[in-house]
């Protein structure tokens, strides 16, 4: 063999190797993530797997008007958004407390609400709505960081978020909303729903307190992570009235015949057997009302 053929031999041999490097290289890190065409639709869900968007052609929701007994947090809530929406300056929101009573329902009706208000008044602005899964926190910087470059304003919600006693990636979290040295996008909020006030249950809060070196600093850094949503919307169980307000309303909407004394006395007795009041009992009646009287229930 030649001199020449075999520096080709080696030089080709090399080349494979540095294929295969390459190839290695390419399956142990992640693709950046691609911006998705955002006219595609309103609302995406975060595939961390691919780090990817899915744009949701039909979102999941119920008009803002139906929601009751939840005035003051509604309220809070569409002027935050509506701000935000503006380029205003606004806050992070965590709507927190009791369960069924409408937090996420809430969020993803205002989002359709403020964008309806933008199309009315020609305003071709458009706010976008981004789930991120509970599951997938630890993922919450590189999402943002493809979002900020994003030529929209964009809401990312997280339902249902609370931490467990092992669980650390409460740490993504706090370091996503306080932004690290870049700060939060100005693009970017965040609104997350949760049954805990703190986010952490509180028997880890209390483990903390009593096996820590300094109970205070321990516990305070546990619960610092709400402290990062600027603003707070509690929702508590709901009276009587407001169960019944709620039943009212929806069955108004849906347009479904029936006696208002039997309405109360059959939605009364739902609640009963559930032993619970909230707005997804009533919705959860108003289901069951529906196919009684062999309607479907219009979106």
């Amino acid at each position: 063999m030649t001199t020449s053929s075999q520096d080709k031999s080696d030089f080709q041999a090399l080349t494979e190797r540095l294929d295969t490097l390459i190839s290695l290289i390419s399956r142990a890190v992640p693709p950046a993530p691609e911006i998705p065409d955002f006219a595609a639709a309103d609302a995406f869900v975060w595939s961390a797997g691919t780090s990817s968007l899915t744009p949701v052609a039909r979102v999941n929701r119920i008009d803002i008007s139906l929601l009751q007994g939840v005035d003051r947090a509604r309220n809070q809530l569409v002027e935050n958004t509506r701000r935000f929406a503006k380029g205003f300056a606004a806050n992070n929101v965590l709507l927190w407390g009791a369960r069924g009573m409408g937090k996420s329902s809430l969020v993803k009706s205002v989002h359709a609400f403020i964008n309806r208000e933008f199309a009315d008044k020609g305003d071709a602005t458009r706010l976008k709505l981004v789930e991120i899964h509970r599951e997938d926190i630890e993922t919450l910087p590189e999402l943002m960081s493809a979002l900020k470059q994003a030529p929209h304003h964009t809401i990312l919600f997280c339902d249902d978020l609370s931490f467990d006693n092992d669980d650390t990636s409460y740490k993504s979290l706090k370091a996503a909303l306080d932004g690290g040295i870049e700060g939060r996008p100005d693009n970017v909020l965040f609104y997350a729903t949760s049954n805990r006030r703190h986010l952490l249950p509180r028997d880890m809060i209390e483990n903390e307190r009593s096996t820590a070196i300094n109970p205070g600093e321990a516990v305070e850094e546990k619960v610092s992570l709400s402290d990062r949503f600027g603003l707070w919307l509690g929702f508590h169980k709901c009276s009587q009235d407001d169960y019944l307000d709620m039943i009212n309303a929806y069955a108004g909407h849906f347009e479904l015949e029936i006696e208002p004394a039997e309405l109360r006395s059959k939605a009364l007795e739902w609640a009963t057997t559930r032993g619970s009041r909230s707005g997804r009992v009533a919705f959860q009646f108003i289901q069951d009302l529906a196919g009684q009287l062999g309607k479907h229930l219009k979106n």
